[in-house]
């Protein structure tokens, strides 16, 4: 059987606006001209211009948070326990078979920035696309911050989801899910006008901080959902194996058999 690949990852790179100022990542590119003499210094007696063309490796310095480009978060990013009192589970300690599973993409584009979806939006879409959610199943949130990347506007843009919507999912078996968006919650500018207005502590991260009910991660800024139907295809989201870590970063890819 064919299999058709859609890449929903961004990249990691210099000078794209992806995160808020001063979390962005800094990568140092090392070409081979460059390293000639690195090369040479393993080799007592070595001239770089013995090299073929006198190059040596390409390699690159990278200075990053683990939440830089597209990654999985762990539970013991969103609270330091999980499942109502345990140890959260850093992200070296995933499940791996959370990570490769039928992939359900809600379509929430339509919603305006700021909006905290429910559990009957979440519940609305799933008739809409006609899918019954099953345990495991990975459902990411295609929303209008998609289409923002690497302008001003991304880390601003979007719908979030609530802590009703990501309760209704875990419930339901869902361990990971996922968002083109900066965030899984809304964009701090509008939760902070709601914090300002009600002094409810409780508005802020609160799709995140479901996880201290039920532990489930979170992959965030996937790209070309747009792509992608209802269901009817496999994520693949595993995470780079970083011990004690909060997020790892992943090559989160929908797969098609045809």
């Amino acid at each position: 059987m064919a299999r058709r690949f859609v890449d929903i990852s961004v990249f990691l790179e210099n000078e794209v606006l992806s995160d808020p100022p001063g979390y962005g990542p800094q990568i140092e590119y090392l070409d081979h001209k460059a390293t000639a003499q690195q090369v040479a210094d393993f080799f007592p007696g070595l001239r770089t211009d013995q090299l073929p063309n006198s190059e040596g490796w390409a390699v690159e310095w990278v200075h990053a948070l683990t939440h830089n480009g597209t990654h999985l978060d762990a539970p013991y990013h969103f609270h330091s326990t999980m499942d109502k009192g345990k140890r959260a589970i850093t992200i070296d300690e995933v499940p791996l078979e959370w990570c490769l599973n039928p992939g359900v993409k809600l379509d929430f584009r339509h919603m305006e920035d700021g909006y905290v979806a429910t559990a009957a939006d979440v519940e609305a879409e799933l008739k809409r696309i006609g899918h019954d959610l099953q345990p495991l199943d990975i459902v990411v949130v295609n929303t209008s911050a998609g289409k923002a990347y690497g302008t001003d506007e991304y880390v601003a843009t979007g719908c979030g989801m609530g802590r009703e919507a990501t309760l209704y999912l875990l419930e339901r078996g869902v361990r990971v899910t996922g968002t083109d968006a900066w965030s899984w919650d809304a964009p701090f500018v509008y939760t902070k006008e709601k914090f300002d207005q009600t002094g409810d502590a409780g508005l802020i991260w609160e799709g995140h901080r479901a996880g201290m009910e039920i532990g489930y991660c979170h992959i965030e800024k996937l790209h070309n959902l747009e792509e992608l139907p209802g269901n009817g295809f496999t994520v693949s989201c595993f995470p780079f194996k970083i011990r004690a870590a909060s997020a790892g970063f992943t090559r989160a890819v929908a797969i098609f058999d045809e």
